[in-house]
């Protein structure tokens, strides 16, 4: 059985499942039934409109995003897939945030269910910065289906690293 490293934590039993889907060569497949189609959002503009509209459903009175990128150095140097950043200066006698969110270019080739989650993700921090029961419940308040898809990432950076791309 491969060890299967974006899975650990999970149960024996799940992974068991995907150890099966992997060996058979079937979990390629079996992500293409679940995402037929990888999203359109390529360019920063896009990626931009399509967080600051998420932020203005759900976190309406929260600070101001300032910059929203496709990052390629983020899964190799942090070992993550999306990064909030919280900058503070002071300008005179003001205090002035700034929030920037990057996201992994592994999502630029992803569905946009997935992409989805890791925005969320991204801008639950703005409001919860520590991995906590709060955080995950306002991940879940903007996306139902939170865990599923976070699970379905996993298995998505699994397939890469097994076979390559999803969508060729």
């Amino acid at each position: 059985m491969q060890k299967l490293k974006y899975l650990q934590g999970y149960s024996d039993q799940l992974i068991s499942q995907v150890s099966q889907l992997v060996e058979n060569g079937n979990l390629k497949r079996y992500l293409l039934r679940k995402y037929p189609e990888q999203h359109t959002i390529q360019s920063e503009k896009a990626l931009y409109d399509y967080v600051i509209e998420l932020k203005n459903q759900y976190l309406k009175k929260s600070s101001p995003i300032s910059k929203v990128a496709y990052d390629g150095k983020i899964h190799m140097v942090n070992h993550a897939l999306g990064m909030h950043s919280f900058v503070s200066r002071v300008h005179g006698n003001k205090l002035k945030a700034k929030n920037e969110i990057r996201v992994s270019t592994i999502f630029k080739q992803a569905p946009l269910p997935l992409l989805r989650m890791i925005v969320v993700h991204e801008l639950a921090h703005i409001k919860e910065k520590e991995h906590n029961k709060a955080f995950y419940q306002l991940c879940c308040h903007m996306e139902s289906d939170y865990h599923q898809l976070e699970l379905d990432a996993r298995l998505l950076l699994t397939q890469l690293e097994i076979d390559g791309p999803l969508y060729n």
